[in-house]
């Protein structure tokens, strides 16, 4: 396991000062993700993210899934590299959701707001 993999980031997830974005799943499911500083980025344990660049996502998924997956880990490594922004999703209650969560995210894009005519 790598320096880029932690249980907890001093206990806390670190969430930056804007409020949540909202992308939309291959699903059409809308997902309020919180932005977190790339900078600081570490994995928790339970909980999803999502490593964007622009409005591409490059990989979504857990800490569990890189430790446990080889594709997995090797995308997130490679999305590292590239990303500029990083999403935290929330937690899956179980392994099902999870699952469909990360598919969905994988086709997610951002929702523009509509702007008044």
């Amino acid at each position: 396991m790598g320096a880029w993999v932690s249980s907890t980031l001093s206990g806390k997830v670190q969430f930056l000062p804007l409020r949540s974005v909202n992308w939309r799943g291959r699903s059409g499911r809308c997902y309020a993700l919180s932005p977190l500083r790339l900078a600081d980025f570490s994995l928790s344990d339970g909980e999803l993210y999502l490593l964007a660049l622009g409005n591409h996502v490059l990989w979504a998924g857990s800490a569990h899934d890189v430790v446990s997956d080889v594709t997995s880990r090797a995308r997130f490594r490679l999305a590292l590299d590239c990303a500029d922004r990083a999403f935290w999703v929330g937690a899956g209650s179980d392994e099902v959701q999870r699952l469909t969560t990360i598919w969905d995210l994988e086709g997610a894009e951002p929702i523009q707001s509509v702007a008044a005519a």
